[in-house]
């Protein structure tokens, strides 16, 4: 997969923007990017080991690092920083954002947890 020609956090550090060479840019919201880590801490070693992370809602990312020619390593303020960001998972997180997304909520409601921290 192609290196993205822009990647932009937004003044907040809330906000991803993601572009692709000859693609619309698409935003991926930091809680987005927290929850789905590719991590082991996130997606374990095997599916039944995958966590479903509450508490996510205000995460701001710190820093984006490059990883060879092929990802990036995304630090956030509750300083995880484990997730190697591919340029492929980036553009399927960018495609399926949606579903992603729902998917992760009805977790965190099928398991009784909040997106807000200590609740």
């Amino acid at each position: 997969m192609t290196a993205p020609s822009e990647l932009r956090v937004s003044k907040d550090r809330r906000l991803l923007t993601v572009t692709f060479p000859g693609s619309e840019p698409f935003e991926l919201p930091a809680e987005m990017l927290r929850v789905l880590s590719p991590s082991a801490e996130v997606q374990g070693h095997s599916p039944e080991q995958r966590v479903t992370v509450p508490g996510k809602r205000d995460v701001a990312i710190t820093r984006i690092d490059p990883v060879g020619n092929y990802a990036v390593r995304i630090t956030f303020d509750d300083f995880h920083d484990t997730g190697i960001f591919t340029w492929t998972y980036l553009a399927e997180l960018g495609t399926e954002k949606d579903s992603r997304w729902q998917a992760y909520l009805d977790e965190l409601a099928e398991k009784g947890l909040s997106r807000d921290r200590n609740r």
